[in-house]
């Protein structure tokens, strides 16, 4: 028998609230047989949107300030309209992917969204992530789990995430990496550096 195997991308969902404005929200995401899996935590405002309005966009960028921006109160980010569903995407997405949501899992503490892909653009070639880049993206994710997380995994997780900063971050990265820098420090976790 052929075992099940999925892959979890690390992008930007984009729902649409009541009022039809856009919401992005830094999401792991699965595609398995054809479909993505979207995992919104509950409560938040993507499962609440997700619930509402079955359509959302998957925008995969390389601009790591969104993905840090999210985390830190910085969600105002150029958006364009879709062409096949009434939704929005990231101006700055190197490419999105518009889906239908087909059913759901209302499970606990996460939801399962499960998503046709009605349309699929590129703007942008995609060159990889340097270092600096996959550092923020880690980083962040370490930053949605503050309070789960123990402070000393925090803290050697972000030490040797700094090399990757260290080596081979530009503007971009250093403004975003600073911003989650600030909030772990909000958190009452001091980061001691080598």
């Amino acid at each position: 028998m052929a075992r099940l195997t999925s892959r979890i991308h690390e992008v930007i969902v984009t729902t649409v609230d009541e009022a039809g404005n856009p919401h992005s929200a830094p999401m792991g995401i699965s595609e398995v047989n054809g479909y993505f899996h979207v995992k919104p935590f509950k409560p938040s405002t993507t499962y609440n949107n997700l619930k509402r309005h079955r359509q959302c966009t998957i925008n995969y960028i390389d601009d790591v300030r969104v993905f840090a921006g999210a985390l830190t109160g910085r969600r105002e980010w150029p958006t364009l309209p879709c062409s096949r569903i009434e939704g929005a995407y990231l101006a700055q997405a190197l490419a999105h992917s518009e889906l239908e949501m087909l059913r759901f899992d209302d499970d606990d503490p996460r939801a399962c969204f499960y998503g046709e892909v009605v349309e699929e653009k590129i703007h942008a070639p995609f060159r990889g992530f340097n270092r600096a880049q996959s550092a923020v993206v880690e980083a962040a994710i370490l930053v949605s789990r503050l309070g789960m997380l123990p402070e000393e995994k925090i803290r050697e997780e972000i030490n040797y995430l700094q090399i990757g900063i260290d080596k081979t971050a530009g503007a971009r990265e250093l403004e975003a990496w600073g911003w989650l820098m600030d909030k772990i420090k909000q958190a009452g976790i001091d980061i001691q550096h080598d």
